[in-house]
């Protein structure tokens, strides 16, 4: 992360979103599945491919979203997955890290296939970068939309969690999430048939006026914020610790390297019903 503020600082004025916040989860991802880093800005690539596919400045009109690049994320996977295998066969001890946690993990009494990896691995490496960037980088630009909350965390940076927590009710990552009922139930006055196909809004949630008071305004001293950005019950995000302390730290080293922090233009938020976030972020940094 310290690394990612002397790049910053080189630069002065940044598009925030990729040349700064991009960098993070692909480097805590590479690391932590011990990842060539020399691969992590193709796999933050393919990750973005993947979850752009509707902006018309990232894919071209009527193309839809890439799925070649899942396809190539996933093929990368098994090829990670069968080298690692046979390292192991071969008698070589393998690296202590997250890819050899899984592999060696019991998944209903036998070890996860090398095609269940390539799909577990293309959820965990696009989740983890497209909502931690967004995060960041809509987290910067709500803190300088309210100069006063920056203010307040400058002075304070025992506000930091609750700040993160904030930044996630106020510009959660996603849109939406839709899932299947499996059995009858009811929402409100309306009645869910089993097999019935149900659309989760956290934009809509994290507002409910029956749980948060003032929900139009953002309070990183607010308490309690029992916001849905990760989810709830079965669902609930695998990464959550992981993401909290990645804001946590992001933003420690961000504040504590640049005193002055400034947009320099307009925030261009991407074209998306599911992803809730910016394309382009343009800011100075000043030491």
């Amino acid at each position: 992360c310290r690394d990612l503020m002397v790049e910053a600082a080189d630069r002065g004025e940044v598009e925030f979103v990729h040349d700064v916040t991009s960098g993070l989860p692909s480097r805590v991802m590479g690391q932590l599945m011990g990842l060539p880093e020399d691969d992590w800005s193709h796999l933050h690539g393919l990750a973005e491919r993947q979850t752009s596919g509707q902006d018309p400045d990232l894919i071209a009109p009527g193309e839809g979203p890439d799925y070649s690049a899942s396809i190539e994320m996933a093929m990368y996977a098994i090829e990670l997955a069968t080298a690692r295998r046979r390292a192991i066969d071969a008698g070589r001890t393998p690296p202590s890290d997250l890819t050899t946690l899984i592999l060696e993990g019991d998944f209903g009494g036998q070890p996860m296939t090398e095609l269940d990896f390539g799909s577990f691995f293309v959820q965990l490496v696009t989740a983890g970068n497209d909502t931690t960037k967004t995060m960041l980088s809509s987290g910067l630009l709500a803190l300088l939309q309210h100069p006063d909350q920056l203010a307040a965390v400058r002075a304070d940076a025992s506000l930091l969690p609750g700040a993160i927590e904030e930044i996630l009710r106020w510009a959660n990552p996603l849109h939406y999430f839709r899932r299947t009922a499996v059995a009858p139930t009811r929402i409100g006055d309306t009645e869910i048939a089993a097999g019935d196909k149900v659309a989760m809004y956290y934009t809509s949630a994290n507002r409910d006026p029956e749980v948060f008071t003032d929900p139009d305004r953002f309070d990183i001293g607010r308490h309690p914020n029992p916001h849905l950005s990760f989810g709830i019950g079965e669902h609930f995000c695998l990464g959550v610790h992981l993401a909290r302390l990645e804001g946590r730290v992001f933003f420690e080293e961000l504040l504590g390297a640049f005193p002055k922090i400034e947009l320099v233009g307009e925030p261009v938020r991407i074209r998306s019903n599911l992803n809730n976030g910016l394309k382009r972020l343009p800011v100075r940094l000043e030491t």
